[in-house]
């Protein structure tokens, strides 16, 4: 008996320890919500507008919010697995990573600031570039330079890595001259200035690029639109106590809608800042399509790789038709 009870007491410090080394604070304590914000443009314009915002979460959760920025998306991701950030605003496809990582969950969705459902994928050039449409770029290889988004990107990467270069059977590595990778802004400003000959990028940031730089948006033309994309999750990590998630729940869902006609106001031009409307209820459901784009990718590389043989190639290509088949599956469930 007694030599079990040694054994559970070192257990129990191992793991203490190993938590420790994580960084990782038992949520029961957490004092300060920390709050992940994805670098689609610089710092300090990410500051500028969520600062009112996160203010306004502070007060209404009755707990300090700090504001997490990470020079990329995957700095989030991975403050969020080590218990570093809380409460994060995700792109689809960074909060796919969140998600199966990270212990993240989807709670709310971002509603586009004009009321669409959410938001398109854009290739951009600059205004005088000879660049015309996408069939430019495919039928020129090795002529001209590309600015492609961060990696954990929906919009920036996985949207264009599917439509644009998957379907086309093109490797945007070997078929550009140049590949870069930036955040959205980052790309834009290079189109705009003619530092890359085309880059990725989305509506809602072109909105914003309009916006903060009135002198350089008219030099931007837009060549290729995606399918719509889902407006962006906001996530919680999923252990988080239910008291916070629920004043969370409350705090996101009821923004924007105040009773009080000023309050209400001052709400909804803060939101707009972000490119937004009022936000609405969501769950992990909405990450099904990009999902099936993951796996759409990847079962093409594995398609057109002549390094395995046939018989690991069926193999591989018949597990993920049983992938896709379970998602749209899952997809008609919700």
């Amino acid at each position: 008996m007694r030599k079990h009870f040694v054994l559970a007491i070192a257990l129990l410090a191992i793991g203490g320890l190993l938590k420790a080394a994580e960084g990782v604070t038992p949520l029961e304590e957490v004092k300060a919500l920390n709050f992940g914000i994805i670098s689609t443009e610089s710092q300090i314009n990410l500051r500028k507008d969520w600062e009112p915002f996160i203010a306004d979460m502070e007060k209404k959760l009755g707990m300090p919010v700090k504001a997490f920025y990470a020079p990329d998306y995957a700095g989030v991701i991975e403050a969020m697995r080590f218990g570093k950030v809380h409460v994060a605003w995700y792109g689809n496809k960074s909060a796919m990573e969140a998600v199966d990582r990270s212990n993240a969950e989807v709670f709310v969705q971002t509603v586009d600031v004009n009321g669409n459902p959410g938001y398109w994928s854009l290739l951009i050039v600059h205004k005088d570039s000879e660049i015309k449409s996408l069939e430019d770029i495919l039928k020129n290889p090795g002529k001209y330079t590309f600015g492609n988004g961060d990696p954990n990107s929906t919009s920036g990467y996985l949207v264009p890595a599917y439509y644009v270069f998957g379907l086309n059977k093109i490797d945007p590595k070997t078929h550009f001259k140049v590949v870069t990778n930036a955040n959205h802004e980052g790309n834009a400003l290079a189109v705009a200035n003619k530092k890359v000959d085309v880059a990725t990028n989305n509506t809602e940031n072109m909105d914003k690029i309009k916006e903060k730089f009135p002198d350089q948006y008219p030099n931007i033309r837009e060549i290729w639109r995606s399918p719509l994309i889902a407006s962006d999750p906001i996530c919680w990590r999923k252990d988080l106590p239910d008291e916070i998630k629920a004043k969370l729940k409350k705090f996101f869902l009821e923004y924007g809608k105040n009773a009080d006609a000023a309050e209400k106001d001052r709400e909804l031009a803060i939101i707009k800042k972000l490119g937004w409307a009022p936000f609405r209820e969501s769950s992990n459901a909405q990450l099904i399509p990009i999902r099936k784009l993951a796996l759409f990718k990847d079962r093409m590389k594995v398609e057109s790789d002549t390094t395995i043989s046939a018989e690991e190639k069926q193999k591989k290509l018949a597990d993920f038709d049983a992938k896709l088949a379970a998602l749209d599956k899952e997809h008609a469930h919700n």
